[in-house]
């Protein structure tokens, strides 16, 4: 299973995008990946650790593209950029089944939709993260930032597509659909919510379970939560901003609080790692864009090593799980009952 990695993307390339592949290679002896970017330095990394050279390969490719450019022109101008030779890698190469690139997410996406191309059936493709809930296991959000307007048909396809994956990614074999929205009522919402919830309501193969509030979608009780991107990103950022500040407050109230506060904390540490994992928002990977005829996972443009392997091996288990032609079942299979209706 062949994996493609921009090297270049992300605020930490190459090295800690070099050495997240390197550590995904070592927990996963049937993984080999492709880097793609500028050798030098990624050979500069790879000097000092060992690794399996039959499995980690590189390729060239001295341009990168950054966040404050064009996508599409960046895209279109850019032939010898890591992400545009990692995109074509990917369509061109037999044995490559998916990419990772923590870069520029508008140009992931934009490079995804022109070059690997959306799922026939799929109005619009989507960004969804699996996120931690109280409960354990996880939620995928659909959409956290693609679509910023969206029409009810899109959110649909959202939670057809989001079911598939949380199928795959979750291990849940119904998963419960929520609607993100301002209030649990079926009648709350703008005009696009209330259209949604009359789609997902009518759609036999969707286990709608009905509105979402933002302040329960980590609670446990839902397995997916549509969203159009714009609503969907904040709430993404908000969820994550309200786990940073919980944290940095935890840590100032043990450090400012004496010496019974001090040791009160180190009684407690292995409760405190236990929550912080949890509120890892990067422990299970990236957002898989959902739509595209080959896996794509997007990663926090943050991402270190740990959050890059797990991005590697999250890649290669969707690949490995036919999650493209799960959804493309769906798509089909949800096209066909409109037909019929």
């Amino acid at each position: 299973m062949k994996i493609i990695l921009d090297a270049m993307g992300g605020d930490y390339a190459a090295g800690e995008i070099v050495l997240g592949a390197v550590d995904a290679l070592c927990k996963d002896k049937d993984a080999e990946v492709v880097l793609v970017g500028k050798r030098d330095e990624i050979n500069k990394t790879l000097a000092d650790v060992a690794y399996d050279k039959n499995r980690l390969h590189t390729v060239d490719a001295q341009d990168v593209i950054d966040n404050n450019e064009s996508p599409t022109m960046a895209i279109k101008t850019k032939k010898e950029s890591s992400l545009v030779k990692a995109l074509d890698l990917l369509m061109n190469d037999g044995e490559a089944k998916a990419l990772v690139s923590a870069g520029s997410t508008g140009a992931v996406l934009v490079g995804a939709f022109m070059k690997v191309g959306r799922i026939k059936g799929v109005s619009r493709p989507a960004l969804a993260p699996v996120l931690p809930t109280l409960k354990g296991g996880g939620v995928v959000l659909c959409d956290c930032g693609a679509n910023v307007d969206c029409k009810p048909v899109n959110l649909l396809h959202f939670a057809i597509m989001a079911s598939s994956y949380a199928q795959v990614m979750i291990g849940v074999d119904k998963p419960r659909v929520g609607l993100l929205n301002n209030g649990v009522e079926a009648h709350k919402g703008n005009e696009l919510s209330k259209l949604a919830y009359d789609l997902l309501s009518a759609n036999e193969d969707i286990n709608f379970v009905g509105n979402c509030e933002a302040r329960d979608m980590l609670s446990g009780d839902f397995d997916v939560v549509v969203s159009d991107g714009f609503a969907g990103n904040i709430a993404l950022k908000s969820a994550e901003g309200t786990a940073n500040l919980l944290l940095k407050l935890i840590k100032q109230g043990v450090y400012s609080g004496g010496l019974k506060t001090k040791l009160g904390a180190l009684m407690l540490k292995s409760v405190f790692k236990e929550v912080k994992t949890k509120l890892d928002f990067n422990a299970q990977g990236g957002a898989c864009f959902l739509g595209v005829n080959k896996v794509i996972v997007k990663s926090h443009g943050a991402s270190k090593r740990g959050a890059i392997c797990a991005s590697i091996l999250q890649a290669k288990d969707l690949a490995e799980k036919n999650v493209c032609e799960r959804i493309k079942e769906g798509i089909v299979k949800a096209d066909l009952q409109s037909a019929a209706e």
